[in-house]
């Protein structure tokens, strides 16, 4: 049989818009090969069977009246999903292939084996179907790959099973799902020369915070080996985040995070070809797979494809293990940020959780309360209860007809990329993913709570607890002139608040990263051999491992959990305060107790600035710096303000300035501005000698009130005398924005009242109060009470 059209095309011929030819997926490794090459984009050459082929293969072995009484004897309930797939599939793989598509493929094969120099070329063989990879769905994993395919009559014998795969359980479900009729989808097979990631690594990238939709964001999974790990969720990747508007500039390196991931796994090719996963190393496991510049390299990748195709991209990478070049093998749209309504803001809270029983990553920002279901195989879906919690090790294709009856998905494996976050966000289902062992710890019908709705880590707690959602229009907000910014410590939870329409962070807890991020004591990094406990000094150990030094982990991570907050609404300012532990607090983090003197009350003890200058201190302070110092010059953001808390006097101000400027953080250079917490009587009744020394000053309401009235904010016995709105409380403030706006020096509010009470808010605006900065949950309602202050105030 002879067919006039045409068959085969080279990659290099096939652009964007040919989708009804080769299917979104070859479509756009044409485009990339054609537009994106001379850009840097280094994609594997290849070729792809047409749409053509496909209807002329299923002509020529009179298959289509065939499939279609099949699959209308499934739509009138007359056979099982499961009977109708495997019944097409075998019909297609017991097809004959007619002459002249044969012939057109092995000559296309031959053409890219003698490009490469090689007589029988190992080749990646991917599915692309005409409906796939459209802006509004994705169609993600629903049709096979087969990969290492060596020598024409495998080549062949992998298309046809592409073929086939165009009507596995999952692909026609998927269609149903979505309104395609299946006899409009035609398949192309894509044939691409082998990138060598089995020796090397893969993974999966996305131009946009797959998570909140921050598009300022590059998102990259990586793991050893073939990428069908980290796609299926197999295995728990490493996970790099790049800031996308710096990578521009060669000389700065703005990865946000670098989370290492087990990778117990690793998906090599065995003896005869065929892909097998094998263990992985203790040093790949303890290895990152990327390097610096790697990520650097990738990222940027991306975000030439994102703006080529002018929307947010979903893309494949592989390193070839030999040469150690990095490949773009796959891009697409993606599906779910890019669609969602960025003019509404809803947020989740659950009150009055159970008991924590496991954690892992989030993926959605929604909770929800329900029945657990384990199911640990495909083959018994049949077993699940609708409206359950789906708790499994892993999920790919085959499960998606279950997924979208679950209200949550929890899963022992997988990362932000593996296919059971994907199919969750593009179903709109709050999932936790590599949670470990949640198949272990859960069991059916348990009553649970699954909350995404924290941040990064998401949470699964015993019991039904009580979930409250809100909603807020965006553009319906109102716009002020006193400034209204956002109290942060979690870098993990910032991203998501990128469509507030925030004026900056007024406060960013240093602390805060510190404990959770670094959890190591500062002076036990710079002085190990003065921690005394070998169990202590062994997990310090243990932490630090990979680091040249321990005090460039503490740097490191330190200005890799502020660089998140400081991304977020870049280029507003962000205040960043250093360490504001007391010593009992210290004390806890690792090895401290072998640093902190014991005191009766650390409240008014040896806290903030009088540690910056001390030698008890010292150099631990100078981390601090050092870490400050990266985030705002290798890292980029220069719109990080410095703040020093508990400064009790002038000369102590100069002191601790002195010790910054040692460290990399000298006031006033590379436009670097101080600011101090105004928490001190005396802050206030030398202000005008503070406002000399630093550029601003910010009001810490709740140790003011505790030093001008005298009262323990922590006793139970004093509770009723502890009033922010005491009269010497709003004396204090009022006097300290006066005195500061004469020397032309900014004040600020960092505290609840503002949100507990409309009538603080009109206090401070009334005192002409520069910005009021307060926690995201109260953020709405601060910017209303301050909006009603303003009107009420012109009037």
């Amino acid at each position: 049989m002879t067919h006039s059209k045409q068959l085969v095309v080279d990659f290099s011929k096939v652009k964007r818009n040919d989708v009804g030819t080769v299917g979104g997926k070859n479509a756009s490794l044409g485009e990339m090969i054609g537009a994106l090459q001379p850009k840097g984009i280094r994609v594997p050459p290849g070729f792809a069977t047409t749409s053509d082929a496909f209807r002329a293969y299923l002509v020529s072995n009179g298959l289509n009246r065939k499939i279609a009484n099949d699959l209308e004897a499934l739509s009138s309930g007359k056979t099982s999903l499961q009977k109708t797939g495997k019944r097409i599939r075998k019909r297609i793989l017991n097809g004959d292939w007619p002459e002249d598509i044969a012939a057109a493929i092995r000559a296309a094969y031959r053409t890219l084996c003698n490009a490469a120099g090689e007589t029988d070329l190992p080749v990646a063989v991917r599915s692309s179907a005409t409906a796939e990879d459209l802006p509004d769905a994705s169609f993600a994993g629903q049709q096979e790959t087969f990969l290492n395919i060596i020598g024409e009559e495998a080549l062949l014998d992998a298309c046809k099973r592409c073929y086939a795969s165009l009507y596995t359980d999952r692909a026609i479900s998927y269609r149903q799902i979505q309104g395609f009729a299946h006899d409009q989808v035609a398949l192309s097979v894509g044939v691409q020369q082998m990138v060598r990631a089995d020796t090397g690594g893969s993974g999966v990238m996305f131009s946009i915070d797959t998570e909140s939709g921050f598009p300022d964001a590059v998102l990259i999974n990586a793991a050893w080996g073939l990428g069908e790990n980290v796609v299926q969720g197999a295995v728990d990747p490493d996970e790099y985040q790049v800031f996308k508007p710096f990578l521009d500039n060669p000389d700065l390196a703005p990865i946000l995070e670098k989370r290492l991931g087990a990778k117990a796994i690793k998906m090599i090719h065995d003896r005869d070809g065929t892909p097998r996963n094998v263990p992985t190393s203790r040093e790949e496991r303890q290895s990152f797979v990327l390097s610096d510049a790697e990520i650097l390299d990738l990222a940027r990748q991306a975000k030439v494809i994102e703006a080529h195709y002018g929307q947010p991209m979903d893309m494949e990478w592989a390193r070839d293990g030999v040469s150690g070049d990095l490949f773009i093998v796959q891009a697409r749209p993606e599906t779910v940020q890019s669609r969602s309504d960025m003019g509404t803001l809803k947020s989740y809270a659950v009150t009055d959780p159970g008991p924590e029983l496991l954690r892992g990553l989030s993926v959605g920002s929604a909770a929800v309360a329900g029945r657990v279901s384990i199911i640990e195989s495909a083959a018994d879906i049949d077993r699940f209860i609708d409206g359950s919690v789906l708790v499994t090790g892993t999920t790919d294709p085959d499960w998606v007809p279950i997924m979208k009856r679950a209200a949550a998905i929890v899963t022992d494996h997988g990362g932000r990329t593996s296919h059971a976050a994907i199919v969750s966000r593009e179903l709109g289902l709050p999932a936790i993913v590599g949670c470990g062992n949640a198949t272990h710890i859960l069991h059916d019908e348990q009553d649970v709570t699954v909350s995404c709705a924290e941040g990064e880590e998401g949470v699964v707690t015993a019991g039904i607890s009580e979930i409250n959602v809100t909603e807020e229009t965006l553009d319906a907000l109102p716009r002020t002139k006193t400034k209204v910014m956002l109290n942060l410590a979690n870098p993990s939870a910032a991203l998501r608040w990128w469509r507030l329409p925030v004026d900056g962070v007024g406060l960013a807890r240093m602390e805060f990263v510190i404990n959770n991020s670094v959890q190591v004591h500062p002076m036990a990094l710079a002085h190990i051999e003065k921690v005394r406990d070998p169990e202590v000094r062994a997990k310090i150990e243990q932490l630090t491992a990979g680091y040249d030094t321990m005090p460039e982990y503490f740097v490191d991570r330190l200005s890799r959990g502020l660089s998140r907050i400081a991304a977020f609404c870049y280029p507003k300012p962000v205040i960043v305060r250093m360490s504001d532990f007391k010593t009992n607090e210290y004390a806890d983090l690792l090895g401290g107790r072998d640093f902190e003197p014991r005191e009766e009350n650390p409240m008014l003890g040896f806290r903030g600035a009088s540690r910056y200058y001390s030698k008890m201190y010292r150099d631990g302070f100078a981390f601090e710096c050092q870490a400050i110092a990266r985030l705002r010059g290798k890292m980029g953001f220069d719109n990080v303000i410095v703040m020093i808390p508990f400064c009790r006097t002038p000369e102590e101000a100069d002191k601790v300035q002195a010790v910054m400027a040692e460290h990399g953080l000298a006031r006033g250079e590379d436009g670097l501005r101080v600011y101090v917490m105004c928490e001190i009587p005396t802050n206030v009744l030398r202000a005008k000698e503070f406002a000399t020394r630093f550029d601003g000053f910010s009001i810490g309401s709740n140790d003011l009130t505790q030093l001008t009235l005298g009262v323990d904010r922590d006793s139970d016995a004093l509770a009723d005398l502890f009033r922010e709105d005491d009269p010497a409380v709003l004396q204090m403030i009022e006097t300290v924005i006066r005195e500061a706006h004469k020397v032309g020096s900014k004040v600020g509010f960092c505290g609840q009242a503002p949100s507990n009470d409309a009538s603080y808010a009109r206090h401070l605006v009334g005192y002409g109060i520069d910005s009021i900065s307060v926690t995201p949950d109260s953020f709405v309602q601060v910017l209303r009470n301050v909006s009603d202050a303003e009107e009420k105030r012109e009037k």
